[in-house]
């Protein structure tokens, strides 16, 4: 129950992170893209940059920060090194995102925070 309890939360706060991503002009080209060895919450793209985006639902922006360690985050580009080939086109930046959702305060976006 617990576990399914996890599975909905995390699922809404994709669907709020996917909107405000469409807000500030990035176009969703996947959600919950799964390979062997990891899985991305959001491939999104805006010019020239392709976003491969873990979304942390907590608290306390804290307590989604402290979410996103360094095991998270390197399965992210596992995952990320494997979907690339799909999305990708020559000259496009590549980069890690996160974005925090925190209940009463508006989605925040962080750029760039794998540093592997």
């Amino acid at each position: 129950m617990k576990r399914q309890a996890a599975e909905k939360r995390g699922r809404g706060a994709e669907t709020i992170a996917a909107m405000w991503l469409r807000l500030f002009g990035w176009r969703i080209l996947a959600r919950r893209a799964r390979v062997r060895g990891g899985e991305v919450d959001i491939i999104a793209r805006r010019g020239r940059t392709l976003a491969f985006i873990e979304v942390k639902a907590r608290g306390t922006e804290e307590a989604a920060a402290f979410a996103l360690d360094q095991y998270r985050l390197r399965r992210v580009a596992i995952a990320a090194g494997m979907l690339a080939p799909r999305f990708m086109r020559s000259g496009d930046d590549l980069r890690i995102d996160a974005i925090f959702i925190v209940p009463g305060r508006l989605p925040r976006h962080l750029s760039d925070v794998w540093q592997g």
